[in-house]
């Protein structure tokens, strides 16, 4: 195939892999270009785990869930909290196209490219503490059996298929740096090429330019993923009226190539780029002991049983609870000036809570391997957990609190906790535990957890006293803040079509995925339900490649 295209998709990651899977199904001719080399097809999804949200599955009945499209829909729209005429207009459609695809034929789409869910259905942002408020009311993160890597496959094989066949072209190192506008719609794009690089998966390459680049299409769509990577841009976007300063200690969840440059790019050619104060990031990671990217993090599914503190040792308060609500932790840390937490863990509950996201950090669930997946009856054998129990900068241990928290302290000297306050803490939570009835929520929150079977069986450890020495040692944990999505980004109708600042669409110019808020601008609004927010990239890039496929017939 040469460089004649009937559509350009820029960006390769799973929004830009399954807008061209659609496309070539339709018997188009597609042009990937992407700044990075071939080792990065599949973007950032390749590092997940997989999480698919879906609403009213067999695997959901099969445990015992009762869920509806009406009470997903009651969730998100809870969560999302959408407030903005203008930039919430197309967001909102696409939240409710988007749970009416995931309750629907979302299922069966993926079961046709062959993945395979795992029946334990998981519960991630489990809410604020009210009906109408942020969360999760059931479990819906459906786990792909062979993690991020597996739904990046189902999609890349089937493209690569196409380019064998000479329907589908990448031009990998091409970076856009403008989309080629005449007579108000895309026409093409330019930019540089970079010189090639070897880099592997994930790292910095280089950007040194040995030349540029000038492609034409009948059509351009962007799917190159958000600005987490780019800590420049998170800052200017910080929204600090709700988050308060930027914590300059900020580690990074994604690869510096997650750089939002194509969101400037695309405001160039008339688009409307949105929301982009409304981000997405955890307040629960772990330094890397071994670094792909800078300030590289991995993310700490914080533990249900665990006394989580702020630097100076109080207790965070309810509905602060480990597993709940991300976004209203990260923002009352925040807004109190912290710039992380802390994690006090019995050996039990790290036996049994102690969980890493990501397909790297379940070597199992990517791996396929039923033998490895025994170890989750006690995570601290799996040699993840067990690496960063033992090499993590962020992980102490000691016999008794006294000397946990004087290692605690060690940890971080400028900001010390209070051991007196500690200890109050603890012994305080543990008195609860006298009777099988307490008044403190997270205890409440834990039994109402256990009575779901998958996290009694696989997630939670037994409720004890923190300070019983029969479940020692004691671990300290440090959480710090990283960033991971981007919830605003390019404005498009439900057909995935760019959308100029006045309300008319620029012809020619699609966005899917990150790019897109996921689709129309936000769709998740200032909360996400999504866990790995694969299936938002998925719905969008399949929307984008079907509206143009039917479109140029």
């Amino acid at each position: 195939m040469s460089d004649a295209a009937d559509v350009i998709v820029v960006g390769a990651g799973l929004a830009g892999l399954v807008a061209t899977f659609e496309l070539s199904r339709a018997g188009r001719r597609v042009l990937v270009v992407e700044q990075e080399n071939e080792a990065n097809l599949g973007g950032q999804a390749h590092w997940s785990q997989g999480g698919l949200l879906l609403v009213n599955t067999p695997e959901q009945r099969r445990m015992g869930i009762k869920d509806s499209l009406e009470s997903a829909l009651s969730d998100w729209l809870g969560s999302a909290g959408f407030d903005r005429d203008r930039e919430d207009h197309w967001a909102r459609a696409w939240a409710e196209a988007y749970l009416g695809f995931a309750a629907g034929v979302k299922r069966d789409y993926l079961r046709m490219l062959g993945l395979t869910l795992m029946p334990n259905v998981g519960w991630v942002e489990r809410g604020a503490g009210t009906a109408t408020g942020a969360g999760n009311s059931v479990p819906r993160l459906h786990i792909t059996w062979g993690a991020g890597p597996e739904v990046v496959r189902a999609f890349r094989d089937p493209v690569l298929d196409a380019v064998a066949r000479g329907a589908v072209n990448f031009r990998h190192r091409h970076r856009v740096d403008e989309i080629v506008v005449e007579g108000g719609a895309a026409v093409g794009v330019r930019g540089a090429l970079l010189a090639p690089s070897d880099a592997p998966r994930g790292a910095a390459s280089t950007r040194q330019q040995i030349g540029t680049f000038d492609l034409r299409a009948q059509a351009v769509v962007v799917t190159s993923g958000g600005l987490g990577g780019n800590l420049d841009l998170v800052r200017a976007n910080w929204p600090t009226d709700r988050f308060g300063t930027f914590p300059e200690s900020m580690l990074v969840g994604v690869p510096a190539h997650v750089d939002g440059r194509m969101l400037e790019i695309t405001a160039r050619a008339g688009g409307s780029v949105v929301n982009l104060d409304r981000m997405w990031h955890y307040p629960e990671g772990l330094k890397h002991h071994s670094p792909t990217w800078s300030r590289h993090a991995v993310h700490f599914l914080a533990a249900p049983s665990a006394l989580w503190l702020d630097p100076a040792g109080r207790r965070l308060p309810p509905p602060l609870f480990p597993g709940h609500t991300a976004g209203n932790t990260l923002r009352h840390l925040t807004m109190n000036g912290h710039s992380h937490s802390w994690l006090i863990m019995t050996q039990t509950m790290v036996d049994k809570e102690f969980d890493l996201l990501g397909s790297a950090e379940n070597p199992d669930i990517t791996g396929k391997n039923c033998a490895l997946l025994l170890l989750r009856a006690k995570k601290s054998l799996m040699k993840p957990v067990h690496d960063f129990l033992e090499r993590g900068e962020d992980v102490v241990v000691g016999r008794t609190l006294p000397a946990l928290v004087a290692a605690m302290n060690a940890l971080t000297p400028a900001t010390p906790l209070d051991p007196a306050r500690v200890e109050h803490e603890a012994a305080t939570r543990d008195l609860q535990l006298r009777n099988d009835y307490f008044k403190d929520l997270q205890l409440m929150s834990l039994r109402n957890l256990r009575e779901y079977k998958v996290e009694r069986l696989m997630r939670t450890a037994r409720p004890h006293r923190l300070l019983d020495p029969a479940h020692g040692p004691l671990y300290g944990i440090r959480l710090n803040m990283f960033t991971r999505k981007t919830l605003g980004g390019v404005q498009t109708t439900l057909d995935a079509q760019v959308v100029r600042p006045e309300g008319s669409v620029v012809d020619g110019l699609y966005a899917a995925g990150e790019a897109a808020g996921f689709g129309g601008g936000g769709m998740h609004g200032y909360h996400a339900l999504e866990g790995a927010f694969l299936g938002g990239c998925i719905f969008s890039g399949r929307v984008a490649g079907r509206a143009l496929g039917r479109r140029l017939a």
